[in-house]
C-alpha cells in the first residue's frame, strides 16, 4: 500500500449493536432525570438514549468530525489528527483536541479516558470496534456514504449530530448556506458560459512507476456537487455502490474526450501523481485536457469525502478554477 491509502475512508464492514434502554422509576426526582434526557434514532435504527444534548463527544472519523465544528462542538478526541489537518482544512481543529488512533482501529482506552457524553462513528467502522466503543459511552453510527443520494445523505448526517448534540438551528443555517452555495456557484458557472461544461474529476496515487488513478463517477459526492453547479461528468464506468468512485489508469484518460479535468492531490502525502509522475508519460501527454491547458489541480486540504463546510470549500475551488 502507499502512503496515500491512510487518507482514504476506512472502509469495513459495519454491523447493528443493542444499546441498553434507560430505565424508569416510580420516584418524582428520578423521573425529573429521565424527563432531561434525550433519545436519536441513529443511521443502523438504533435508539440511543443520551443525559441531554451531548457536548463531551468523540468522533472516528474527518467528516463527522468536521460536522461537529460546524456545528459549534469542539470534539475531544478525533481519530488521525495529523491527518485531518492535513486533509480537511475547511473546519480547523481546536486546540487541545486528543488523538485516539486510527480511523480504522481507534484506542478504546483512549477514548474512555475522555470520558466523552456521546461518540460518533460512521459504518465504515467495524463492527467490532463500534461494539467495544459502545460499551464506553452512547455511540451513534451515520452511514458513511451513500451513491444513490450522497447530497441528502450528507445533510441528514448534519441533522443527526445536531440532534444529539442540541444544535439544530446551527444545522438548518449551515446545511441553507451550503445550499446558497450552490446556487451561487451554479450562476457564477453560467455567466461564464460554462453550464453543462464537461468536468472529470478524479484523484490518484504513485507507486513504483505506475499511476492509478481514481474517477469519481456517477454516484460520488464531488459529482452530485459538480451536477448541482450544473456541470456534466464524462464518465461512464460505474463505481461503488457506496462511494460512487471507480479505478483505472492513464489509458482510461483517454476515453473523457475532450473534457476539463480536475483533481485534488496533497503535497503531504506523495505529492502530485499527474503533474508530477505523469510529467513523462507519453499517453497524458496526448490527452486534448492536457494539450489544452484544461488540468486544474485545486488546494490542498478540500476533503473529498466531508461534510457541507468541505463542500463550500470545493465549490468555491472549482468555480475559481475553471473561471479564471
Amino acid at each position: 500500500m502507499t502512503n496515500k491509502h491512510w487518507a482514504l475512508p476506512a472502509i469495513a464492514a459495519a454491523a447493528a449493536v443493542t444499546l441498553a434502554g434507560c430505565g424508569t422509576s416510580e420516584g418524582p426526582e428520578k423521573e425529573s432525570v429521565a424527563d432531561s434526557t434525550l433519545t436519536v434514532t441513529d443511521s443502523r435504527g438504533q435508539k440511543v438514549t443520551l443525559d441531554g444534548p451531548a457536548k463531551r463527544v468523540v468522533g472516528t472519523e474527518w467528516n463527522v468530525v468536521e460536522s461537529l465544528i460546524t456545528l459549534g462542538v469542539a470534539p475531544v478526541g478525533v481519530a488521525d489528527v495529523k491527518g485531518y489537518t492535513a486533509y480537511d482544512t475547511a473546519a480547523p481543529l481546536p486546540d487541545g483536541v486528543t488523538d485516539i488512533g486510527t480511523r480504522g482501529e481507534p484506542s478504546v482506552d483512549t477514548v474512555a479516558g475522555l470520558k466523552p457524553d456521546l461518540i460518533v462513528a460512521t459504518d465504515d467502522l467495524s463492527g467490532s470496534a463500534i461494539k467495544q466503543l459502545s460499551k464506553v459511552a452512547p455511540l451513534i453510527v451515520v452511514k458513511a456514504a451513500d451513491a444513490g443520494r450522497q447530497i441528502d445523505r450528507m445533510t441528514d448526517n448534519v441533522n443527526l449530530i445536531a440532534e444529539a448534540t442540541g444544535t439544530q438551528d446551527k444545522a438548518k443555517a449551515e446545511i441553507a448556506t451550503f445550499r446558497q452555495k450552490l446556487a451561487d456557484g451554479r450562476k457564477e458557472l453560467a455567466a461564464a458560459g460554462l453550464e453543462g461544461e464537461k468536468v472529470a474529476f478524479a484523484d490518484g496515487w504513485k507507486e513504483g512507476s505506475q499511476v492509478s488513478v481514481r474517477p469519481f463517477v456517477k454516484g460520488s459526492l464531488l459529482t452530485d456537487v459538480n451536477t448541482e453547479l450544473g456541470l456534466v461528468s464524462p464518465w461512464t464506468m460505474k463505481g461503488d455502490k457506496a462511494y460512487g468512485l471507480a479505478a483505472t489508469d492513464v489509458e482510461g484518460l483517454t476515453k473523457i474526450g475532450d473534457s476539463t479535468f480536475v483533481y485534488i492531490a496533497n503535497d503531504s502525502d506523495g505529492g502530485d501523481p499527474f503533474a508530477d509522475g505523469l510529467k513523462d508519460n507519453a499517453v497524458w501527454k496526448s490527452l486534448p485536457f492536457v494539450k489544452k491547458g484544461d488540468v486544474h489541480r485545486l488546494p490542498d486540504g478540500v476533503w473529498m469525502f466531508g461534510g457541507t463546510a468541505s463542500m463550500r470549500q470545493y465549490v468555491d475551488a472549482v468555480v475559481d478554477a475553471l473561471t479564471k
